[in-house]
């Protein structure tokens, strides 16, 4: 494949997906990657900071896309449906990349550095969520207890499918998680 071909930046996640499995996330170079990828050092270095952000570059663009959805949902949606529907909307974007995340999830469990990582991501995501329903009017404290169930329920979700451990699509994992979490919440009439 050619320097001059199309997907660069996806040429080089898969290049490195295979690298960490083959050869192991510690001993692998970016050098390696990007020779494997069929491109330059310097390409790569334009698409990430470091080996590391191969695994975690998308996550701006989702949470860019989860307070997106936030800010766009209806008026009269409480937060914690906004909240659900943006992970929902998260989910149908990762549940195509299956394969990937598969084998992005198993890099990561394996490295206590890059699962700290992970989670510093879901916090971001969390304060995304949190300042976008603030921006709607959600108080401040509520806004943060909803945003953070959320991720919870979305992490607890996002980590059983991408492990192989759920044969279903993530999109219907994540919105039976949120209906399980409702039901557990509310006290039964008698």
């Amino acid at each position: 494949m050619g320097r001059w071909e199309p997907n660069a930046r996806g040429r080089l996640e898969v290049a490195a997906l295979e690298l960490y499995a083959e050869r192991g996330y510690d001993q692998t170079t970016v050098a390696a990657i990007a020779e494997r990828a069929g491109l330059s050092e310097r390409t790569f270095f334009r698409h990430f900071t470091d080996k590391r952000e191969v695994l975690f570059g998308s996550g701006m663009v989702l949470e860019e896309m989860l307070t997106d959805s936030v800010a766009g949902g209806a008026a009269e949606a409480s937060p914690y449906d906004l909240v659900a529907a943006a992970l929902e909307q998260a989910a149908e974007l990762l549940d195509g990349r299956r394969p990937i995340v598969t084998r992005r999830q198993a890099v990561i469990d394996a490295h206590p550095e890059l699962r700290e990582r992970e989670l510093g991501k879901m916090t971001s995501w969390a304060d995304a969520l949190m300042t976008a329903l603030m921006a709607r009017g959600v108080e401040e404290r509520l806004a943060c207890l909803v945003a953070q169930t959320g991720i919870a329920v979305f992490r607890v979700s996002f980590e059983g499918w991408a492990r192989g451990g759920a044969t279903e699509e993530l999109p219907a994992i994540v919105h039976t998680s949120f209906a399980d979490l409702r039901s557990a919440t509310v006290t039964p009439s008698r």
